[in-house]
């Protein structure tokens, strides 16, 4: 397993895996280009992906995390969300993520030390041109969740 660090010119090579974690691409073209984005893979396999960016000062925003199908549920992801965690440890006083409420990926935050922020009521609604759903269930909400690294002094 290896982390690297994707310039802007390859990014658009990783928007099949990207848009796993936000499926439509005028969201995911909103911030291709923005921040860093950081790609593990397993041997020569792009299995995780996910793209982070600094909405304040010392302060950074998961925009995406995806895995493939296939790879997850073993670990990949949790891995990714680690290492994020870690590169962004020493420049970070807090972390953020927007997700659904989708009790599976709540959970998947929680047990990576990520506690409830915030909501933005009707955010799925009123920025998706189509209804999203996960595990049959529509997302309206974006619920934010935060992390304070161990670095701040917060």
């Amino acid at each position: 397993m290896k982390i690297r660090k994707i310039g802007k010119p390859q990014r658009r090579d990783f928007i099949d895996l990207l848009l796993l974690g936000d499926e439509q691409i005028e969201m995911v073209e909103r911030y291709l280009d923005d921040g860093e984005m950081f790609v593990l893979y397993e041997g020569n396999i792009p299995v995780s992906a996910s793209i982070v960016i600094e909405i304040g000062t010392r302060t950074f925003e998961i925009k995406n995390i995806a895995t493939w199908p296939q790879y997850q549920g073993k670990g990949y992801g949790t891995a990714l969300l680690s290492y994020i965690t870690e590169y962004y440890n020493p420049h970070a006083d807090v972390l953020y993520v927007g997700t659904g409420n989708n009790q599976r990926t709540l959970n998947f935050y929680k047990h990576a030390g990520f506690s409830f922020s915030h909501i933005v009521k009707d955010f799925f609604l009123e920025n998706y041109d189509h209804p999203i759903f996960e595990d049959g269930n529509q997302l309206i909400d974006m619920i934010y969740l935060k992390k304070v690294l161990t670095s701040s002094t917060e």
